[in-house]
């Protein structure tokens, strides 16, 4: 398993009447889960832990790393006043982008094509 964990996704876009019924369902678990009325975006959410992931970390643009940090701060002010942030600063689900994704599956792409070269066997004729 990646560090992206197992995703549905793809087979349930695949099927009309499938994504018909559960993306309402999606919307509104996103929205149950809070992370929106901290003003943070779904990818500010994946464990840092992982050497994957501060890989990916390390390739986000300037921009992007000073969004994130921001959100954050952000985000630990609303939790030390036990209070959301105000409606209209809640992030938007369609700015709640995969920023990071890209990045994150970029590095588990090298790693595989690395291990794949690190392991080849040369044969001779």
């Amino acid at each position: 398993m990646n560090v992206l964990g197992p995703s549905l996704a793809p087979y349930i876009r695949s099927s009309r009447t499938l994504e018909k019924y559960v993306t309402p369902i999606a919307h509104w678990y996103a929205n149950l889960m809070g992370y929106r009325k901290m003003g943070l975006k779904y990818d500010d959410l994946q464990v840092e832990e992982s050497p994957q992931v501060q890989r990916a970390l390390g390739r986000l643009t300037p921009r992007e790393t000073y969004d994130r940090s921001f959100r954050f701060k952000i985000a630990s002010d609303c939790d030390l006043h036990h209070k959301p942030l105000p409606k209209e600063q809640w992030s938007k689900p369609e700015d709640d982008k995969r920023y990071l994704q890209p990045h994150i599956l970029n590095v588990l792409k090298e790693e595989e094509e690395r291990f794949t070269w690190d392991t080849m066997t040369v044969q001779r004729k």
